[in-house]
């Protein structure tokens, strides 16, 4: 039996082990889904509502545990880990009222009655990345059983705990049994065999650009459905006439959360260039105010990164020959620490720029009118999110209609809401996760005639 360690990256102490699953294990649970399938789906939609709300409540009187898992889990700060137990709870209360509304279409035809029905699609293989555990779990699940599928879900080999204490609670709340599975297990061998089991009729993915191309591509060989939210490498852009003080006192929470492990980060920073200047003074107090440290205490604003590998990643791109503006602290001692830290490009094409870094690093770059911000947000293979400060509506729109992003805030760092649709455009993903459509993107249309003809 193969094991992975699980590693505090506060501590990088193991303090766990998990079994990983063979290949035959991962045909096991697939065959115990697809049995599973036909009650599931003929569950009342109002009695499979009352078991999602069942679930919500369970993970609501959990939820300091899993909080408290996760920052052990994944070295999330306590704050950011009760938030995101909290809204697994609330996606399950969101997609509870989707059973019941699942409306079907009465369509005006000659000669009969024309309607349609939403159908599940079968079992729904569910990828989640080790950066948000717990919320981008439910993003997939609990729409995929509001809509009647069942659900294998492979957590990330280095943070599978909270994933497991969720199919615990899932059970507790009443779900039948293979209903909804959690299955850590290796990428090429469970997560593959999602991309190539007959069985599995949608995989939902997130992660990276380049993983996410192949499993696409897996899929395409069964016309097999697939959602993917990918990489990003999202723009702030900060306009002249916007509040510079809170533009700049907020933008180290929009890039350096989750220890910049986050692909809706705002990791470059686009200042017009008459305010360049005046935004750097006003950034460097914000930055080096960034309480880093232990993950666990409640004062802590940003933890550490995953993993040693990770982190030397991440410092790949801070070299000797880098213009560091200026930078944060982190920990001494162990634990995969990285401070917050502020880069000027010499160049538009400098990997600081164009590369998804993923990590606590944010490159400053002026430009010189909407047009040039624009062009420079676009600048890039990624269209995942991003941010526009500027006290002018019509521009705000102007920018909004302009920048090529599937999610973007005007003067706020928001990305996600569980009650509207999240997604990338350009190599950020395929398809919509989150919002009222949510869990039709987990059906077939089935279009029925009835003759009325004697």
């Amino acid at each position: 039996m193969t094991v992975v360690d699980v590693v505090d990256p506060a501590t990088e102490e193991v303090f766990t082990s998990v079994p990983l699953a063979s290949l035959e294990e991962t045909d096991e649970a697939i065959a115990r889904a697809q049995a599973a399938l036909p009650a599931w789906r003929a569950v009342a939609p109002g009695d499979r509502a009352r078991l999602l709300r069942a679930f919500a409540e369970a993970v609501d009187a959990d939820r300091e545990h899993l909080a408290r898992l996760e920052v052990r889990n994944s070295g999330h700060t306590i704050s950011n880990a009760r938030w995101e137990a909290g809204n697994v709870r609330d996606v399950l209360h969101y997609y509870a009222a989707a059973p019941e509304r699942l409306l079907g279409s009465q369509i005006p035809v000659p000669g009969g009655v024309n309607v349609t029905f939403h159908e599940p699609l079968g079992v729904v293989g569910i990828i989640v990345p080790w950066n948000f555990p717990l919320p981008i779990a439910a993003w997939g699940f609990a729409p995929a059983l509001a809509a009647g599928n069942t659900v294998v879900l492979k957590p990330a080999e280095q943070t599978p705990l909270t994933a497991l204490r969720l199919a615990e609670l899932a059970r507790q709340a009443g779900l039948p049994e293979d209903v909804f599975q959690v299955l850590p297990g290796a990428g090429p061998v469970v997560g593959q065999r999602f991309v190539t089991h007959p069985a599995v009729r949608k995989v939902v993915f997130t992660g990276s650009t380049a993983v996410g191309r192949r499993i696409m591509a897996g899929c395409a060989e069964q016309v097999k459905r697939v959602t993917l939210e990918l990489g990003g490498k999202s723009a702030n852009i900060v306009f002249a006439d916007a509040n510079l003080e809170k533009a700049a006192a907020t933008a180290p929470y929009g890039v350096f959360d989750n220890a910049g492990q986050d692909c809706c980060a705002r990791s470059r920073i686009l200042v017009e260039r008459p305010v360049y200047d005046r935004f750097l003074e006003l950034l460097e107090p914000a930055v080096r105010g960034v309480v880093v440290g232990d993950p666990a205490d409640e004062r802590t604003e940003m933890g550490p990164l995953i993993s040693a590998a990770h982190r030397a990643k991440v410092a790949s791109y801070v070299t000797d020959g880098t213009r560091v503006a200026f930078r944060g602290s982190a920990p001494d001692g162990p634990g995969f620490w990285f401070p917050p830290t502020v880069v000027l490009p010499e160049s538009p094409a400098d990997p600081l720029v164009t590369d998804e870094i993923f990590g606590p690093v944010v490159a400053v770059v002026p430009f010189d009118g909407e047009a040039d911000a624009i062009r420079l947000a676009n600048d890039t293979a990624y269209g995942l999110s991003g941010s526009i400060w500027t006290s002018d509506v019509g521009r705000a729109l102007r920018v909004s209609r302009g920048v090529e992003a599937g999610n973007l805030s005007v003067n706020s760092h928001s990305s996600v809401r569980y009650w509207t649709p999240f997604g990338g455009f350009k190599q950020s993903g395929l398809g919509r996760e989150l919002g009222p459509a949510a869990a039709e993107s987990f059906t077939e249309t089935k279009n029925v005639f009835l003759s009325t003809e004697v």
